[in-house]
């Protein structure tokens, strides 16, 4: 009997994380009957009643498992980190805000037994906030044209990932790893899976603005050169630019001796240019730098504070040897 893991990062979920790992539980003993099952939560520090919730739903099925952090790490960390603990011979990774509907578990499946490693959900449309859908819809467009691969246009991370896939990704051992990326640039051919994204179920979105705009960085700066070559271009033209001008000042001053005033105005603005120019591009090197800093730390993706219902570590040894 093939296992199917189902891998859901939680932080403040107290309103959705029963009722979702129901349905899943549900869908399993119902419209999937032919595959065994594993649902592994984990928990990224989560300050209200989340992780009660958890230690409750572990103790009523022990096909439910839980990992606590012992801190925020973050949803990209914590998220990949469960993938790597899954069991499965193929793990579905989803959020645990209703907005990856369960029911396409049942589409996963059957796509993923006609033989595609990789079933993708792909949004067709969303409930979200219109401004928010145009900025990611404008984002998937600007990096689809200055990244060498071909990203996937409303993919979120939600789908089914093959076994075969997780360890590619195990391999890379990468501490901040740009999941949509690796999919395009190492992944095998995909079956996609279309679907209209509902509103969260419950609380609040922890994907605010910064949380956002560090995961787009993220991801330009792990697949594209182009802000790096545009420093350079756009350095060079401005300084022939300059120059040209400065040449043009001093011929025109030289004619015009008497009767041209130069004043501090051009100067000003001149100096105001090229200053928020390095300053732009400083910090797109920054953010490259940062992105290099990160990798080459190789700190670890998670520390987990403790696991209920893992019976023994993927390597063979039991969970309490490593404590």
């Amino acid at each position: 009997m093939k296992k199917i893991s189902v891998v859901i990062a939680c932080y403040n979920e107290e309103g959705n994380i029963e009722p979702l790992v129901n349905r899943i539980v549900e869908i399993f003993n119902i419209e999937l009957i032919e595959f065994d099952y594993e649902v592994v939560l984990i928990d990224n520090d989560s300050t209200d009643r989340t992780r009660e919730i958890i230690r409750n739903l572990c103790s009523q099925n022990p096909k439910v498992k839980g990992i606590f952090n012992a801190q925020n790490f973050g949803s990209i960390r914590s998220s990949t980190y469960g993938l790597l603990q899954a069991t499965g011979d193929c793990v579905v990774k989803m959020c645990a805000d209703f907005q990856d509907p369960p029911e396409l578990l049942i589409d996963f499946a059957r796509e993923w037994m006609n033989g595609y490693k990789l079933v993708l959900a792909i949004k067709r449309s969303s409930d979200e906030n219109k401004l928010m859908y145009a900025i990611r819809k404008l984002y998937y467009e600007v990096i689809g044209k200055i990244t060498d691969i071909n990203h996937i246009d409303n993919f979120v991370g939600y789908g089914l990932y093959d076994r075969k896939f997780i360890e590619i990704l195990r391999e890379l051992n990468d501490p901040m790893p740009y999941i949509r990326g690796i999919v395009a640039e190492l992944g095998y051919k995909y079956k996609a899976v279309y679907y209209d994204q509902p509103k969260r179920k419950s609380g609040k979105s922890k994907f605010n603005l910064y949380r956002l705009y560090d995961y787009a960085m993220l991801g330009i700066t792990s697949y594209s050169k182009v802000p790096l070559r545009m420093a350079t271009f756009l350095g060079g033209i401005t300084a022939l630019i300059s120059f040209a001008v400065g040449i043009f000042y001093l011929i025109y001053k030289l004619v015009y001796w008497d009767s041209f005033s130069v004043g501090m105005a051009p100067i000003a603005l001149g100096v105001f240019f090229i200053g928020a120019v390095q300053l732009l591009f400083i910090g797109i090197l920054g953010e490259y730098i940062l992105s290099i800093n990160t990798r080459v730390l190789k700190r670890p993706l998670v520390i987990e504070e403790e696991r209920i219902n893992f019976d023994e570590d993927l390597d063979g040894t039991d969970e309490n040897e490593n404590k």
